[in-house]
């Protein structure tokens, strides 16, 4: 029979998503104490059945898979900008696919704003209310409320609109920093990631005679297995030193070594590595958040992790990255020119495009044209910005990097940028060629 701790776990699980669970209403509804209602509910948010919020209560969510970890629920986000939820509350444990910020016309930001999507925004209401029929939730900044026709909406469509105190390009800052934190945790390794799962292990029950060692045995040649009982708890290991010489119509709980090591499902696959080489063990039973019995892991599946590791890419772009891929070649035109759109990343907290940004646009088209002049590598001696305006987002910026002087060694270029037609900076580079 399950534990009162399992049978609270099995209940939130089964519950709807988007319902609100209390410590005293699961703790009358299932008959046990306010303390077991609430350690089973702490357990449930470190799964990933429900997130509690600040002045909201503990909600219901959905469980999100790894893949899509970088995908945050409007509950994270509320917890992230410490906001508070205008209307719209059962829609808190939705996921968003993209952000937008509405700090540009209402017509250009209509365009960005789809469903599930989240809209920055400030006291601006035709824009909140035009977001949430489009099926967007609403992000107020500046701490302002919204109108009840708004609140309406919200409420009828499911949509949250929160209200945080910050400014716009502060809340973007700390989404985007959220979503980075959480790729991070994606690209780490975990058991869960690698090891064998119990439908391809072989284990023994308590119930079994020593004589079942023997059979799994001679069909698998492994020679120790994991001993689970009835609640599908490990209770055990089971190895040929355990066996040999003992009568094989011994139950096999009288022969196995009690309380073994187990790994947990979210544990680091170098934290099981570190275990396994610092105890001498070949095999550890691999168990749930509840201790249910879960597969194996072996040395042989935390080599092959190890690999799969060093073969994966780093998490994170830097901002030459985002330049990088960002820029864009138009062939028709009858110069070299660049294209960009100048992102949330990009800005400094004005919202306006960053000095540093500007000048890893200017080096980058520089190095991208003198490219087609030599196949050396460009080292940047010297560069200078004599004229820059300020840049706001979602602007599209065009760069036309003009060679002034190519020589063998050294090379000197005036780059342009423009926004709208209209000139925002003007620098001169110069570099120095490095063969290869």
């Amino acid at each position: 029979m399950a534990t009162k701790h399992e049978q609270i776990l099995a209940h939130i699980e089964s519950l709807p998503i988007g319902s609100k669970i209390s410590v005293r209403q699961v703790a009358k509804t299932l008959n046990v104490s306010e303390g077991t209602a609430y350690r089973a509910i702490k357990e449930a948010e470190n799964i990933g059945f429900v997130s509690t919020i600040e002045r909201v209560g503990t909600i219901r969510i959905e469980k999100k898979k790894k893949e899509n970890i970088e995908q945050l629920t409007f509950a994270e986000i509320l917890n992230i900008v410490d906001g508070q939820v205008l209307g719209g509350r059962e829609g808190l444990h939705k996921t968003l696919n993209k952000f937008v910020i509405g700090a540009m016309q209402l017509e250009a930001m209509m365009r960005y704003t789809e469903a599930d999507s989240l809209l920055i925004v400030g006291n601006r209401v035709k824009a909140q209310k035009l977001a949430l029929l489009a099926g967007a939730a609403v992000l107020i900044t500046g701490g302002f409320d919204t109108d009840e026709e708004v609140k309406r909406i919200a409420n009828e469509n499911k949509l949250p609109i929160i209200s945080t105190t910050y400014d716009t390009f502060t809340v973007a800052a700390m989404i985007n920093r959220a979503i980075y934190d959480q790729l991070i945790k994606k690209e780490i390794i975990i058991v869960d990631d690698i090891f064998t799962p119990l439908e391809r292990t072989f284990f023994l029950k308590s119930t079994d005679l020593v004589s079942k060692w023997y059979e799994l045995n001679e069909k698998t040649n492994h020679s120790r297995y994991p001993v689970v009982d009835e609640y599908e708890k490990v209770v055990g290991m089971v190895t040929s030193k355990d066996v040999i010489g003992k009568d094989q119509l011994l139950p096999i709980n009288k022969v196995m070594t009690r309380n073994p090591m187990t790994v947990q499902t979210n544990t680091s696959l170098a934290n099981a590595a570190h275990t396994m080489v610092w105890e001498g063990i070949e095999l550890l039973p691999v168990v749930d958040a509840q201790y249910r019995f879960q597969g194996v892991i072996t040395r042989q599946d935390v080599i092959k992790g190890l690999q799969q590791l060093q073969r994966q890419p780093q998490v994170g772009e830097t901002i030459e990255d985002i330049v990088s891929n960002q820029m864009e070649w138009d062939e028709e035109e009858t110069e070299t020119t660049y294209y960009s759109e100048v992102t949330p990343q990009m800005t400094n907290h004005l919202g306006t495009l960053s000095y540093g940004v500007f000048t890893s646009f200017v080096t980058e088209s520089a190095k991208r044209l003198l490219r087609q002049y030599k196949k050396g590598d460009l080292v940047v001696e010297n560069l200078s910005i004599y004229f820059m305006k300020p840049v706001q987002l979602g602007s599209m910026l065009k760069i036309k990097p003009n060679p002034l002087e190519v020589g063998r060694k050294f090379t000197k270029l005036d780059v342009e940028v423009y926004s709208d037609d209209a000139l925002v900076g003007k620098a001169l580079l110069m570099a120095q060629f490095i063969d290869r």
